[in-house]
């Protein structure tokens, strides 16, 4: 059975695929219909289906992609490395350092 709150065909069969899944990958009837409940309500969410539909689906940013605790991330930050048009392919040179 879905949750309260599902009314389409839609949601119906999507709770029971998840719940079926759930079971075949060894879960207990009780715990894959909470797994199944839990996804059918966060993706009705989502999509804006609840009277409490998130404004945005970006958890954790905030308007001008900081994070929640207001850093920025950068792409030095995440391990990137900043583009620029001139510099030579062998890398950084000794006079850049």
């Amino acid at each position: 059975m879905p949750p309260r709150g599902v009314k389409s065909s839609k949601r119906t069969r999507q709770y029971e695929h998840i719940k079926d899944s759930a079971k075949a990958r060894g879960k207990s009837p009780r715990r894959a219909k909470e797994i199944a409940a839990r996804t059918v309500n966060k993706q009705r969410s989502k999509v804006g289906e609840t009277k409490t539909a998130p404004r945005r689906g970006t958890a954790g940013k905030t308007a001008r992609g900081k994070t929640a605790r207001g850093k920025s991330s950068s792409s030095s930050s995440r391990g990137g490395s900043r583009s620029s048009s001139n510099r030579s392919s062998s890398g950084r040179s000794r006079s850049k350092v």
